[in-house]
Order: structure tokens, then C-alpha cells, then sequence
């Protein structure tokens, strides 16, 4: 098992989100490997988004969007994200590759869906990039 530091909603906002309406969570853990039989992909997050649509999500009264569902109170907060393979059930990707793609705001993510991860070949720039001019 793995320490695994999260931030959560605490709960929804109510006009701008503020600090008060997220929480770090430091008691959390999670495996070491995948599921057996899985096609989950576990990744170790290096690079977090920080979008102005995220801020959307927090609110009750949002309907979510197309490639995001609201966040609900006791949820780690997803977005992009830049991170290594730790463990993969998946044909297309093994330990150590380079990704991005849909995470949590998490220090380790297992990704049930990796369809939405995308490989990194291409590392001679800065891998933050990846979050944004570079990722989606």
C-alpha cells in the first residue's frame, strides 16, 4: 500500500471557490498494483491542471460538462493531469511510461477508463506543458 495524499470537495460553493470548500486528505491509501484482470492503468500524478472550468464543477446547481460530471461533496477533484505508470492491466501502456489524460488531485490515480490517457513520446520539452498547451 501506498500513502496517498488527496484534495477533496468538502462541500459545494457558493460563488467563487474558496479553500474552505476543499479539504487534503492525508490518511488515504491505495495498492500497489491493479486489479488482476484489469485493464486499469495506476499512475503516479507529477503535474496537476488548474482550470477555470473546474471552479463550474464545485457549484450544486451546475449540470457538469460534456467531459466532466459535477463534483460531489467527498470526491477527489478531477481534471488533467500529467503523471508516470506504476502498474498497467492495459496492452497500451507499462510501467514508466509518460502520460496525460483525465485524473484525480491525487498523488497516485487508478485509472479504471485509460481510453482517455494518452501516451507521451515526445519528452524533450517540459512536461508541465502537458497540462496545458500540450494536453487537450
Amino acid at each position: 500500500m501506498l500513502s496517498n495524499k488527496q484534495v477533496v470537495l468538502r462541500e459545494y460553493a457558493e460563488g467563487a471557490p474558496k479553500d474552505s470548500d476543499m479539504e487534503v486528505i492525508t490518511n488515504k491509501s491505495i495498492g500497489v498494483n491493479v486489479p488482476q484482470g484489469s485493464n486499469a492503468v495506476l499512475v503516479k500524478n507529477l503535474y496537476l491542471s488548474c482550470d477555470p472550468y473546474m471552479g463550474l464543477l464545485m457549484h450544486k446547481t451546475q449540470g457538469g460538462l460534456d467531459s466532466f460530471p459535477p463534483y460531489t461533496p467527498g470526491s477527489v477533484i478531477m481534471g488533467y493531469g500529467m503523471a508516470k505508470v506504476m502498474d498497467s492491466g492495459h496492452p497500451n501502456f507499462k510501467k514508466g511510461d509518460l502520460v496525460w489524460g483525465t485524473t484525480g488531485w491525487e498523488e497516485y490515480s487508478l485509472i479504471r477508463k485509460p481510453e482517455d490517457l494518452f501516451k507521451i513520446d515526445n519528452t524533450d520539452v517540459p512536461l508541465s506543458y502537458y497540462t496545458g498547451i500540450l494536453g487537450n
